[in-house]
């Protein structure tokens, strides 16, 4: 899933995006109102985390989260924001934002208030994913095959879910480099790599392969392995 990051402050934006990317997130972080709505416009993102306080414009958060609400009314919009008085929390819910954050900015709670607003998203993927016997709760991130656990880092779950969302559908390693990975890495070895830690986890003694390599085209869920 992507997300947009909008905030000012480098090293807080920082932060915030190695966050989202450790839980398996593409995250995109820009530091102006203009960059930060232009990048709105031009790609799709699942959910915006916006500062409110941004540069010289002491209320930029509240225009650019106006702006995103009535170009997109359904996106999730989390703030972000030093300013912690209720006219403020109230201000920014009324121009359309989902949820609110005053800062210091926690890193288990806002990963936990993204969750939750994903969920609750109308356009939310399924909460569980399924092909074959192998189940990944994508609510809590956990995966499963036969009823055994299986233990996935955030990137192996991000390349599971993402195949598993799209069944039936030949992915790319260039699609996979750049919903995964944001477009950063080496794709003729970075995916196959990932591919194999994969499979080492996910198909035990006897079981079937439920990843297919299409030679020269990418790497296929294949639909015969849904439910």
């Amino acid at each position: 899933m992507r997300i947009l990051i909008v905030e000012d402050d480098v090293r807080i934006a920082s932060v915030v995006r190695r966050a989202l990317a450790e839980a398996g997130y593409v995250a995109h972080a820009f530091h102006t109102v203009p960059d930060g709505l232009a990048a709105f416009e031009s790609t799709s993102y699942d959910l915006v985390v916006l500062d409110v306080m941004i540069g010289d414009r002491p209320s930029g958060g509240f225009e650019l989260c106006s702006e995103i609400r009535r170009l997109d009314p359904e996106v999730p919009v989390l703030l972000l924001t030093a300013l912690n008085k209720v006219r403020h929390k109230v201000e920014g819910l009324d121009v359309g934002a989902d949820d609110y954050i005053v800062k210091p900015v926690h890193v288990l709670e806002l990963l936990a208030r993204v969750r939750a607003l994903l969920r609750r998203s109308p356009g939310a993927r399924r909460p569980v994913l399924t092909a074959g016997d192998l189940t990944l709760e994508t609510a809590t991130r956990t995966a499963s095959r036969a009823g055994r656990s299986i233990v996935l880092t955030a990137k192996e779950f991000a390349l599971l879910e993402y195949l598993m969302s799209n069944p039936g559908t030949v992915v790319s390693e260039s699609e996979l480099v750049d919903r995964v990975w944001d477009g950063d890495g080496d794709r003729s070895n970075l995916v196959a790599s990932y591919i194999r830690y994969l499979r080492r986890k996910i198909n035990g003694p006897g079981e079937r392969d439920l990843i297919e390599t299409r030679r020269g085209l990418g790497y296929v869920v294949s639909a015969d392995s849904l439910p």
